[in-house]
């Protein structure tokens, strides 16, 4: 008969030296739809004012892209499905193909996004694991190099 062996330890991923352990989604983790809405209408308060960016929106629908925007980033994360429910799949290149997304204005939708981030103050493993992916997307969306 052979001896019960003692239980492995686990390892338990945490947020930082001291955190909490890392069992949710990043949507939960960074506090759900209310860290994403000021995420992004920190974002859309930097896009209404750059004049590259602002004529790509519809003047009247500015509440309309946050909602989209915020749906769709909170989907990505885990969150709610409300994007897809609404919209269906989010097929991010056919539908940003009517606009001019040269390098220039991915660059500024960076930059703006990257203030949002700044002042969200996610913990750092979030913030740059949501850092790395809209570098990634921002990159795929160029769409014209004039």
């Amino acid at each position: 008969m052979t001896e019960p062996q003692p239980p492995q330890p686990r390892l338990t991923l945490r947020s930082g030296a001291e955190g909490p352990a890392v069992t949710d989604t990043l949507w939960a983790q960074v506090g759900g739809t209310d860290t994403f809405e000021r995420i992004v209408r920190r974002f859309y308060d930097g896009v209404r004012e750059d004049p590259l960016l602002a004529p790509m929106y519809p003047d009247a629908d500015w509440e309309g892209a946050i909602w989209r925007l915020r749906t769709f980033l909170e989907q990505y994360w885990g969150g709610p499905t409300a994007y897809s429910e609404e919209r269906g799949h989010p097929r991010l290149r056919m539908r940003h193909a009517p606009f001019p997304v040269t390098p220039d204005a991915k660059e500024r939708w960076l930059r703006h996004m990257h203030a949002a981030l700044d002042a969200a103050e996610l913990p750092p493993m979030h913030d740059t694991a949501f850092r790395d992916y809209i570098e990634r997307a921002a990159l795929a969306m160029v769409n014209r190099f004039e």
